[in-house]
């Protein structure tokens, strides 16, 4: 996607090769510092660069080879990005994978041996054959994507991998060859292979998780731009043939066909005909809305079974359909997951423990008398072992591991890391009526037949027959209804003259008598009389919202029906909860005022909005955003995306639509909404876990990074040994992947 101010192209390009969020600063600097390039972000979530630059003085051609030149690239063909992109990140998330597995099969034994069999013969040579392809060979983007870092005065997470298990693979290697350069100074000629191995294999298998992760970004937005069919059938000028064309060519002012059951190509208004459409993916209400001449359609919405033309308002990208996946992208766009917490930290740490492993050297030489090399040398090499980043690696990834598995268990989806991360400070939750509060499916709720009508059962089969004739949605429940109470319909033929009236509802002849089955207008002009007793029913319906259809015949009401889209029976309890914890409760829906109204009254929410548009969902969201609130977003349709991307905390229905279940960052794969206060809790203890595991990493490294360089060597002659030192690391893996298995007994 291109704008064009003047001379300067605004243009965003997907960037491949990216491992961490460095990695993202590192091209956002290239591309900033090429002449020609006027702004550059680069955006690691969705692995994208956005750059403003001028025309006339660089091209997309220029800007790839600069981003080539420090081992990533852009992908500039215009026609297929993310096609490229997507196929490029599939076959990197493949080779990773089998990297990975290879990398913890070898490692494993060099563990094995490293820790409880270095007396077997020839365990030094065992564990250099099995760790030196995982390291050289598995590992080896480590090394690659370190070196073209270090060649541009930069440092990342490579850089430490790389250092580390390349100074501890050759010090092991050097002690393998030549053992007696240590023995004959009285000291063992300890090898550190397995600690070189497991951390190549574990960063492996942490970068394999995010990737995963990653994986799905663009589902939704894929799904929802196949929402919008690739052709139209437009009307030619005579107004009589039509012909077939890709959407790209259809102009506003074209009369487009729409056959029962297509998808509608553009934004537009009806001209002739009428029909019932689905705007589930647009309202979020379940019920089809009458089209009829002059009645605005929108794209990706689902014709019923009738026929229309309809005159193009707005194609492309100007579609409210278009909209939508353009905000839902920017939207997930400009997050970053939390994932990448130990990346940026280890930007600075990297640094850090190569300056401290050199001056540890340095001080061991000027002041370490006699042994001076040997104790310097052991010390720095032991800096870089200690300070291995696997406990670093496996902090978030293994807690994250725990929190999904249990929430899985509680029927809670969690699909990043940033939603764990700020789940738990959400402070305010908008949630959506129609198949989130309510069940999302009118259903029948009351029936009344007036007690003189004696043979109820047959005007039960009258109604069935004449409602299976109807294309009215509402139809459905009524049919669900009496087919449940063991009511069969009449065999074809013998009602006569059944006739669907539009908008009112149906009408059909039985034995010579018209009977009527419809709304109150439908009533009225048929000049049906309602009975007072009757008509208070008809008033206490309404009042709770519900859809009272009435059935008559020769100006006698026979009866009446009442339908509603029924709550939930746990929603109450779970708003009930939310609000105990200080969480202010929202509920949004394009919904009526009386229908809005009574749902709130009935599960105790204090604040609604009725009639509001998908944009206005994800404006409100902003507006309580900008007032300083954490805002979780609960939805189950289309129309949620862009509230959903929009939220800090973006939670579906898994009963819903696919497209919200791949916008949020959460799906709740059971209709109890007493789940999401479970996954808030879930949140809380997650995060605890990953921040305990981040604290014990650092702490680790902050005591155990001194006492390798040998800083109680002058107070007390201690000196740590190398082994010990690789005990330690592995020690501080193996707390912190306790400590994140601790979350799976916990209640939540």
């Amino acid at each position: 996607m291109a704008t064009t101010t003047g001379h300067i192209i605004k243009e965003t390009f997907p960037v491949l090769e990216m491992t961490c969020a460095s990695c993202a600063v590192s091209v956002a600097t290239m591309l900033q510092s090429t002449p020609g390039v006027e702004e550059a972000s680069v955006n690691y979530a969705d692995q994208t660069a956005r750059v403003a630059y001028d025309r006339d003085s660089v091209t997309p051609v220029a800007l790839r080879n600069v981003i080539r030149s420090i081992g990533y690239d852009l992908v500039i063909d215009e026609h297929n990005r993310e096609q490229v992109q997507e196929q490029a990140q599939l076959d990197h998330y493949r080779a990773l994978k089998k990297r990975t597995i290879a990398a913890l099969i070898l490692s494993a034994p060099v563990v094995v041996i490293g820790m409880f069999l270095m007396d077997i013969p020839y365990a030094n040579w065992i564990m250099l054959a099995l760790s030196t392809p995982v390291i050289f060979y598995l590992g080896r983007q480590f090394f690659i994507n370190a070196w073209k870092q270090a060649s541009h005065g930069k440092a990342n997470m490579d850089t430490l991998v790389a250092l580390s298990t390349g100074i501890a693979w050759i010090f092991s290697v050097f002690n393998t060859l030549f053992p007696e350069y240590w023995h004959a100074r009285g000291l063992h000629a300890h090898v550190y292979f397995e600690a070189a191995a497991v951390v190549v294999a574990f960063i492996s298998l942490g970068r394999l998780l995010e990737e995963k992760a990653k994986s799905n970004t663009s589902a939704a937005l894929k799904k929802l731009m196949g929402l919008q069919p690739a052709t139209a059938i437009v009307v030619a000028a005579d107004g009589v043939h039509t012909k077939e064309v890709p959407l790209s060519e259809v102009q506003v002012g074209d009369i487009i066909v729409i056959k029962p059951g297509a998808r509608i190509p553009i934004d537009g208004r009806v001209e002739s005909g009428s029909s019932w459409v689905d705007e589930s993916m647009i309202t979020g209400e379940p019920v089809p809305v009458l089209k009829e001449a002059d009645a605005a359609v929108f794209a990706g919405t689902i014709n019923q079974k009738g026929s229309f033309r309809s005159r193009a308002e707005k194609v492309g990208g100007d579609t409210v359909l278009a909209q939508i996946i353009r905000m839902v992208k920017e939207a997930q766009g400009s997050k970053a997951p939390v994932q990448q917490l130990v990346d940026k930290i280890a930007g600075i740490f990297v640094p850090v423990v190569i300056g401290i492993s050199l001056l540890t050297f340095a001080v061991w030489m000027l002041i370490g008398g006699e042994n001076a090399f040997t104790h310097g040398l052991l010390s720095a090499v032991t800096v870089l072992v200690i300070a291995c980043p696997c406990a670093l690696g496996l902090a978030t990834p293994t807690a994250i591991m725990v929190g999904v598995g249990k929430g899985a268990e509680n029927n809670i989806l969690i699909r990043d890391a940033e939603s764990l991360e700020l789940a738990h400070k959400v402070n305010a939750i908008i949630l959506d009526k129609t198949g989130t509060i309510t069940e999302g499916k009118p259903v029948v709720t009351d029936s009344y037949f007036v007690p003189e009508n004696k043979d109820v059962k047959e005007l039960q089969r009258i109604l069935l027959t004449m409602e299976m004739q109807s294309e009215h949605p509402l139809a459905a429940a009524i049919i669900k209804e009496l087919q449940a109470k063991g009511v069969t319909p009449f065999a074809a033929g013998q009602l006569e003259k059944i006739e669907s009236i539009t908008g009112k509802g149906i009408q059909a002849v039985y034995n010579k008598t018209l009977y009527l089955a419809g709304n109150t207008k439908l009533m009225k002009d048929n000049g049906v009389r309602t009975e007072d007793t009757v008509l208070r029913k008809i008033n206490e319906w309404e009042a709770v919202a519900r859809t009272v259809i009435s059935f008559a015949a020769d100006g006698r009401l026979l009866g009446i029906i009442a339908i509603e889209d029924e709550i939930k029976p746990t929603s109450a309890s779970a708003i009930r909860s939310l609000q105990n914890n200080g969480i202010a409760v929202y509920m949004l829906t394009g919904d009526n005022e009386h229908t809005a109204a009574a749902v709130a009254r009935q599960v105790g929410v204090r604040h609604y909005k009725a009639g509001v548009l998908p944009a206005e969902k994800a404006a409100f969201v902003e507006e309580l955003q900008k007032e300083g609130r954490v805002v979780a977003m609960v939805g189950d349709g289309i129309n949620d995306s862009h509230a959903l991307a929009q939220a800090d905390v973006s939670i579906a229905m898994g009963k819903g639509s696919d497209i919200a279940m791949d916008v949020a960052k959460m799906t709740l794969i059971t209709s109890d909404l007493n789940a999401i206060p479970k996954a808030l809790r879930l949140s809380r203890k997650t995060v605890y876990t990953i921040r305990q595991n981040l604290f014990w990493a650092f702490i680790y490294n902050v005591i155990g990074i001194p006492l390798a360089a040998g800083v109680l060597f002058p107070v007390n002659g201690f000196l740590l040994n190398p082994m010990i030192a690789g005990a330690a690391m592995a020690l501080s893996s193996v707390s912190v992947v306790s400590n994140s298995l601790r979350l799976k007994w916990s209640k939540i």
